[in-house]
C-alpha cells in the first residue's frame, strides 16, 4: 500500500527548513507514495492572540504553489476554528489519522499541536503505536547570514530581517527573494509629474522597512522589469499612510490600475529621507533607479531592451 507521510505547520515564508523538511517527507513517501502539507491558515494566532498575529510572509495561493515546488503532493488548508483549537492532543491526532492514515509524520525539532500547544513531539510518537505511524523529526536548518550570525531558518528570523531593511538575509532564510504580491491601486499620482511614474501596490504580505530597494517586477503575462521600489511614508511630501511603490524601469504602457504586481526583492538600496525640494528628490530617484539596475543587471533576464538605468 502506498505510503503517506504528512507535516503539520503554519509554513508562512516556505524557508529553507520547510523545504528540507519536504525532501525528506518525499524521501519516506517514496516514488509511489504521496505528502500531505497541512498548513494552518489564518495563523491560529489570528484567534488565540490577534495583537500579536505575525505579518504574513506570503499568501496562501504562493504558499502552496512553494510547498507542491518542495516535494508536496496535497496541500490542505486547516483553518484554526475555535472548534480545531479546543481539540486536545490526542484528539487533534485521532482526526488527523482518521481522514488521512498517514505511515509517517515528519516534523521539526520545536513542533507543538493541540489545545495550549500541549502536545510535544514525545507524545506524538508514543500516539504512534496506537495509531499506525512512525514520527520523523528534522533537524532544524542552520545558515550564515551576511553578518557572520549562524541561526536556524524560521519565519519569525525571516520577518526580524525584513523589518529591519536586511532582505538580502532574508533571501538567504528563504533560498529565494522575498515577494510582495498583490494589485496595483490608485495613488497620488505624483510620481508621474515628476518623471518617474510608479505602481501602487496592495499587498497583504509584508513588506520590508521604511527605504528603497532593488526589486524584479512580474506582470500578470510573465513578463519582468527590473525596478526601484519605495516603501514609507513619502515624508518629502509629508505623507502620513505606509506605500509600497514601484517605478518599472523600462516598461511602457501599462493600465493605470487594477492589475496583479509580484516584486522579488533582491536589495537594499538606502533609507528613506525627506528632500527640501523637488528638484533634489528626482534627483535622487534618477540615482536610486541606476543603482537598483546596476545591483539587478545579473539577477535576470528582464523584458525590455532599454538601458537598465532611468535617464
Amino acid at each position: 500500500m502506498p505510503r503517506t507521510v504528512i507535516s503539520i505547520g503554519n509554513f508562512d515564508g516556505v524557508h529553507i527548513g520547510h523545504a528540507a523538511l519536504l525532501r525528506r517527507a518525499r524521501e519516506l513517501a517514496g516514488a509511489d507514495g504521496r505528502v500531505v502539507a497541512i498548513s494552518f491558515d489564518p495563523h491560529p494566532a489570528t484567534i488565540l492572540r490577534p495583537e500579536r498575529t505575525p505579518p504574513r510572509l506570503t499568501t496562501f495561493a504562493r504558499r502552496e504553489e512553494l510547498l507542491r515546488g518542495s516535494g508536496a503532493d496535497i496541500v490542505e488548508k486547516l483553518e484554526p476554528t475555535p472548534a480545531i483549537l479546543a481539540m486536545s492532543a490526542e484528539e487533534f491526532i485521532r482526526d488527523l489519522v482518521a481522514r488521512h492514515g498517514p505511515s509517517w509524520i515528519i516534523e521539526g525539532p520545536d513542533f507543538h499541536f493541540g489545545k495550549g500547544r500541549s502536545g510535544t513531539l514525545d507524545l506524538l510518537r508514543s500516539l504512534g503505536a496506537a495509531n499506525g505511524y512512525s514520527l520523523h523529526v528534522e533537524p532544524a536548518v542552520t545558515l550564515g547570514l551576511h553578518d557572520q550570525l549562524i541561526a536556524p531558518a524560521s519565519s519569525s528570523l525571516t520577518r526580524w530581517l525584513l523589518a529591519n531593511a536586511r532582505v538580502a538575509d532574508a533571501g538567504l532564510v528563504l533560498g529565494r527573494p522575498h515577494r510582495l504580491e498583490g494589485v496595483v491601486v490608485r495613488g497620488d499620482q505624483r510620481g508621474r509629474t515628476i518623471g518617474f511614474p510608479t505602481a501602487n501596490l496592495e499587498s497583504e504580505v509584508m513588506p520590508p522597512a521604511d527605504g528603497v530597494y532593488a526589486a524584479i517586477a512580474t506582470l500578470p503575462d510573465g513578463r519582468a522589469f527590473p525596478a526601484a521600489l519605495n516603501i514609507g511614508t513619502r515624508p518629502t511630501f509629508q505623507g502620513i499612510d505606509r506605500r509600497v511603490e514601484a517605478h518599472l524601469i523600462g516598461a511602457t504602457g501599462l493600465p493605470e490600475y487594477g492589475w496583479r504586481l509580484s516584486l522579488d526583492i533582491v536589495a537594499f538600496v538606502r533609507d528613506q529621507v525627506r528632500f527640501d525640494s523637488i528638484q533634489r528628490l528626482t534627483e535622487q530617484l534618477r540615482r536610486d533607479c541606476d543603482r537598483a539596475a546596476e545591483m539587478l543587471a545579473s539577477a535576470s533576464t528582464f523584458s525590455t531592451t532599454e538601458p537598465l538605468a532611468c535617464r
